[in-house]
Formats: structure tokens, C-alpha cells, sequence
């Protein structure tokens, strides 16, 4: 019953979040959180950095999944250093991935792919949780079964990639084809729900000129499911079927992945096949093959209220902070916008 309890409110919560999202993020007003002056130019004004409400929602979706990673884990009675040690192992070459990928297979600089990052982090995570596991019983007895933990890290990737598709809707990016380019079916069924994004400098208008188009809402399409499946994912690892998590959750992400690019406007690398779509289904095959894995940890049951416990410790508290603080500033600070800044006092008031 707690666990229900606990899937229930949590589904809630996320779905307010996304029916909010869904409405206002593609409004101009949700681009920008901030601007930072940084040199003065001729008279009053300054040259400024902005700041992106991209890079705050990316922030706070790896937030939220890495709090959900430590609350499965937890559940477990799984060694939180080894945990903390083996995903910040697996995060330290991912996130520079997100840029590197992009510049690889995109010939952009200033640009991100998380797709490029996952496949990244999904091919190093069972080295990870190995290396972490070797080095810390060196020291300490370190409780750190391979399956469970990435289950659990399979469904905190799910929860963070679907919530960070609403930095997508801010930003205007990862954006899907303008319906009167679609079949009269398609057309129909997205007439009330496409994606209509507002502001000269959304990504779907300096790229594509589609700003006031009604489009294909793949950005919100990507949140349900993948929301959903991390709830699902949830309920698995809850119930014990760890395989059945890691392999849901990979699955459906990466499948999705491959149809949904069909469905995108915006330029996804040279080829008919993306590059994206092909690692897409590499990351499938290689978790499939990983779950076949012959497994003789003894495995504990997991109890939902002691992750709950563990997460609300200063500690973690404190390195969650961190976290997204890092996470912000490596991916919300716009290297292809620019701002003039001025200021004044209000005359009335001096």
C-alpha cells in the first residue's frame, strides 16, 4: 500500500507538472530566466549572458532523477557511497558527452544532445557500478548488485530524459514537423494538442521558420511516455522484477527514440538514418545482452519509506543542491543568444 501511496502522488505531481508545462512553455515569455551583464559597451548599456529556463529544467529533471536513483537504491539498503560513486562516475563523462556527440555527429558547437549523452552513459554504467563496487570493497563491505542498481538508474534516466523535453518546449528545440505537412489523419488527431511555440528566437523559428505553426507536439509526446514508464519502472523494481525494470525502461526509451525522430523538423545529422536512431538501437541490443547476465547477488527487498529515510539526509540534501546548481550552468547558459542590457533608476522614486 505505501508503495501505491507513494507512485500515486508522485504521478500526480509530474502530471501537473506537464499539463502546466504543455500550456505555457512554448510562450515566448518562458525562454529566458535571467540575463547576466558581463562587459559595458558605448553609454549605458551592457553586453549580457542569458541564462535559459532549458538549462533549469535539464537542471531540475536530473535532479528529480537522481533523487528517485537514491530513493529505489535506498529502498534497497544499497551502499550509498558505492551508489554515489558509481553514478557520479557514470555523470563525469556523460554530460561533457552531450556536447561532444552534438559537435560529432551535428558539426555544431553550441548545441546539446542528451540522446548522445544516454547512449554514453548506458555503455559505461555496468563498468561503473563494477569499478565502484572493486574499489570500494577495498575498504568497506559495498552491498552494490549489478541489476538492481541499473534498473535503477535505467528508470531515474527515463524520468529525467521525458521531464527534460519541457527545457525543449522553453527553448524550442528537439521540435516536430508542421502539421500541414502530415497526413489528413495525423493532422486531425494533433489539431487541439500541437506545439505552437512563440518568439524570434525559439530554435524552431531561426532554424526552420516555424514559429506560429501549429507542429507535431513530439516534446510533449516524449514526457507522457517516458513519464510513465518510469512509473511503471517504479512499480517493477518495487515489486522486485529488476530485469523487467531495466529492460522496460531501455526498451521503450530508445524505440521511441527511433520512431519519434521520424516525426522531427529539426536537423538531426546527415544521413536517412540519424545517427541518433542507430545508437538507439545499439543501447537496446547491449542492455539486452547485459540482462542475460547470469546474476548471484542475493538481493534485498526493497521497503519505499527506508529510500525516503535516506534521502533526507543533509548530506544528500546538500550534494542534490549541487548538482543542479552544475547542471545549470553546463547547459543553461545560451551560447547562441546574446543580450543588451541598460539600466536606470525610476524618476518618480529618486
Amino acid at each position: 500500500m505505501t508503495d501505491l501511496i507513494f507512485l500515486a502522488i508522485t504521478g500526480l505531481l509530474l502530471a501537473l507538472l506537464l499539463f502546466w508545462g504543455f500550456r505555457h512553455l512554448p510562450g515566448e515569455r518562458w525562454q529566458m530566466l535571467a540575463v547576466i551583464p558581463v562587459t559595458k559597451k558605448d553609454g549605458q548599456l551592457w553586453q549580457g549572458t542569458n541564462l535559459t529556463y532549458y538549462g533549469f529544467f535539464i537542471a531540475t529533471s536530473q535532479l528529480l532523477s537522481l533523487a528517485l536513483l537514491l530513493i529505489l537504491l535506498g529502498a534497497m539498503n544499497i551502499h550509498l557511497p558505492g551508489t554515489l560513486l558509481a553514478t557520479g562516475m557514470v555523470l563525469v563523462v556523460s554530460v561533457p558527452a552531450a556536447r561532444i556527440v552534438a559537435i560529432l555527429v551535428e558539426k555544431k558547437r553550441h548545441t546539446f544532445t542528451i540522446g548522445g549523452a544516454s547512449f554514453v552513459g548506458m555503455i559505461l554504467a555496468p563498468f561503473c557500478i563494477v569499478a565502484a563496487r572493486e574499489m570500494l570493497n577495498g575498504f568497506i563491505a559495498c552491498y552494490l548488485p549489478l541489476i538492481p542498481v541499473m534498473a535503477a538508474m535505467a528508470i531515474a534516466y527515463t524520468l529525467g530524459e521525458g521531464l527534460g523535453r519541457l527545457g525543449c518546449l522553453s527553448f524550442g528545440c528537439c521540435y516536430g514537423k508542421p502539421l500541414r505537412e502530415c497526413s489528413p489523419w495525423v493532422q486531425k488527431f494533433f489539431t487541439r494538442t500541437a506545439t505552437v511555440f512563440h518568439g524570434h528566437i525559439k530554435k524552431a523559428e531561426y532554424e526552420s521558420k516555424l514559429c506560429g505553426e501549429p507542429l507535431v507536439p513530439v516534446q510533449a509526446i516524449t514526457c507522457i511516455i517516458f513519464t510513465l514508464a518510469a512509473l511503471v519502472g517504479c512499480w517493477l523494481f518495487l515489486r522486485e522484477h529488476f530485469t523487467a525494470a531495466l529492460v522496460m525502461c531501455i526498451t521503450i526509451t530508445q524505440l521511441w527514440r527511433v520512431v519519434s525522430e521520424t516525426m522531427r523538423a529539426d536537423f538531426r545529422g546527415f544521413g536517412k538514418v540519424s545517427v541518433y536512431q542507430k545508437m538507439s538501437g545499439l543501447a537496446v541490443l547491449y542492455i539486452w545482452g547485459v540482462a542475460l547476465i547470469p546474476q548471484t547477488d542475493i538481493l534485498n527487498h526493497p521497503v519505499i519509506i527506508q529510500g525516503l529515510v535516506q534521502l533526507w539526509h543533509p548530506g544528500v540534501i546538500i550534494g542534490l543542491q549541487l548538482a543542479w546548481l552544475i547542471f545549470f550552468l553546463f547547459f543553461g547558459r545560451s551560447t547562441v543568444t546574446s543580450a543588451t542590457v541598460s539600466f536606470s533608476l525610476f524618476k518618480e522614486r529618486v
